[in-house]
């Protein structure tokens, strides 16, 4: 009896793969057209992913960001062709993209903070404000650029610190390069007695700042008189020069901007206070009505 089962079980299948042939054929034929739409798009997710990152790393974009972008536009490609695949065998496309819009809404929300330094990241790479070994000041913290990564970038400080600062905030405050112009303007403000020669004190600051042979003096000196303020009157001295200099240029000329004014016994004020005493008589003290405890 049991054979008999097995001899009717297998002439079902044979009459219902029969009747069914023209189905089957299909399936198959769908089933092997998604596995190569599958395949072709890997290669082509692959090639294209592989172009973007070489076209990036050649516009001198950090690596980091050139294969965090090359990766998005692959698995992006990867996905569309999935979506291909799944509609080739008869699946709706349609609510795979709504569970799929679905789900990027909600990781949309959840991750709200880091995709706004996502986005500001890619502004960041794309218009370039600051580079790598650039000096910058993003929002009150100076420091040097040491990376430009997707969601942050990393800055040294002079005194040696590390510091992290979220792109989501650099692009929303100031951001202030001290690196990407080649010459820069020192700037002093030095006040001298009432007592001293406006013509001598511009004449003497004029050769100070002459001498030194750092100073871009193509770019022009500016030297005047710029305030009569309580105690003394300030002159301001502008000059120029390479931005690598700046620093020094300012502590040397300051130094001998002093030592010039002290050999011509030019007085530089500084606030003083005066303090004046009264002595008070024996008699004074006992008219003096007691005060209250």
């Amino acid at each position: 009896m049991e054979d008999l089962h097995v001899v009717d079980g297998l002439t079902n299948a044979g009459s219902w793969l029969v009747r069914n042939q023209a189905l089957i054929l299909s399936y198959a034929v769908n089933i092997v057209a998604a596995i190569a739409i599958i395949i072709v798009g890997m290669i082509i997710a692959r090639i294209i992913s592989n172009t973007v990152n070489r076209l990036l790393r050649a516009r001198h974009i950090d690596a980091t960001v050139a294969d965090f972008l090359s990766a998005l536009v692959r698995y992006g490609v990867i996905a569309f062709t999935i979506i291909a695949a799944l509609g080739r065998i008869g699946v709706q496309t349609a609510s795979v993209i709504a569970v799929l819009g679905a789900a990027g809404l909600a990781v949309g929300l959840a991750l709200q903070g880091s995709l706004s330094n996502l986005a500001a990241g890619v502004l960041l790479v794309t218009f370039r404000p600051f580079r790598t070994g650039e000096f910058v000041d993003l929002g009150g913290v100076m420091g040097t650029v040491q990376q430009v990564q997707i969601f942050s970038t990393t800055l040294k400080t002079a005194d040696g610190k590390v510091v992290v600062v979220p792109n989501g905030k650099i692009i929303s405050g100031n951001i202030v390069n001290f690196s990407r112009e080649p010459i820069r303007r020192n700037e002093f403000i030095i006040g001298v007695a009432y007592d001293a020669d406006v013509d001598e004190v511009i004449a003497l600051l004029q050769q100070v700042v002459e001498a030194d042979s750092r100073v871009l003096k193509e770019m022009g000196i500016q030297i005047g008189l710029n305030e009569l303020a309580a105690s003394s009157m300030n002159f301001v001295v502008r000059c120029w020069s390479n931005s690598g200099d700046l620093q020094n240029v300012y502590w040397d000329l300051l130094k001998n901007f002093k030592r010039a004014l002290d050999a011509k016994e030019i007085g530089i004020p500084y606030p003083q206070l005066d303090v004046h005493l009264h002595q008070q008589t024996p008699s004074d003290a006992v008219s003096s009505p007691a005060q209250p405890q």
